[in-house]
């Protein structure tokens, strides 16, 4: 008997412990709090330009495929410097493969009939015109891709200023709320701050098949432009 007694009261206990805490956790939940969430976009141009030139030989020795590319690559190379100017017009390497070729092989009797090569460097920077040039003077190379993208510095600058603006039309949306909802006032309760980024895909380009790269002149370039969008979300206080 008292066995039972004890374990009815500690039911009753526990359950008068879980409603007390239950009707704590309601009332802390605190009133008159707003979701809402604002967002502000920009177009800027894109200020960095990247062309990626490339070439590929074939034949019958690695060691022949390999110095024939490495012979187009030293040529481009040496023309690419003669503009480069650090943050204007830079030069970088970029792939460099050799693989073999195989004939159509009997049963189970791979063989290699040959091999094919291929070398890239890559042109970036901002004088868009002076790539622009450089593209018509690099013979030993066709251009395989340009991209358009923006700077560090400038993306920088565009996040910190559409970031400001987002955050100005959200105070100004939640100040309005509340007083919509007759509320004098509001604060910061959580808040949540996301900047889009632009890409800068490249752009595959080949040149006419009927037309050898001495043949080509200066490729024209027109910076593309991006959208950067910055959007705040969460909830205030009303008071």
């Amino acid at each position: 008997m008292n066995y039972c007694r004890f374990a009815l009261g500690l039911v009753v206990a526990s359950a008068a412990w879980l409603g007390a805490a239950a009707a704590h956790a309601e009332a802390a939940v605190p009133l008159g709090t707003l979701g809402l969430s604002a967002s502000a976009s920009t177009e800027v141009t894109k200020d960095l330009l990247a062309v990626t030139f490339s070439t590929t030989q074939a034949g019958v020795e690695a060691n022949a495929v390999q110095a024939q590319l490495k012979q187009a690559l030293d040529a481009a190379l040496a023309e690419a410097r003669k503009s480069a100017r650090p943050g204007e017009l830079e030069v970088r390497t970029g792939n460099f493969s050799i693989h073999p070729r195989y004939a159509t092989p009997a049963p189970g009797k791979p063989t290699i009939d040959g091999w094919t090569g291929s070398a890239e460097i890559v042109v970036e920077g901002r004088d868009m015109a002076a790539i622009g040039m450089l593209t018509g003077r690099i013979t030993t190379m066709t251009v395989a891709g340009v991209a358009y993208r923006l700077s560090r510095e400038a993306q920088r600058r565009v996040e910190s200023e559409i970031a400001a603006e987002a955050i100005a039309r959200y105070r100004a949306q939640a100040a309005d709320y509340a007083k919509h909802f007759g509320y004098g006032g509001v604060t910061v309760r959580e808040v949540n701050v996301s900047i889009s980024e632009p890409s800068g895909g490249p752009h595959p380009m080949q040149r006419m098949a009927m037309a050898s790269p001495a043949d080509a002149g200066p490729l024209a370039l027109e910076p593309g432009r991006a959208v950067v969008t910055a959007t705040v979300s969460g909830t205030v206080q009303m008071k």
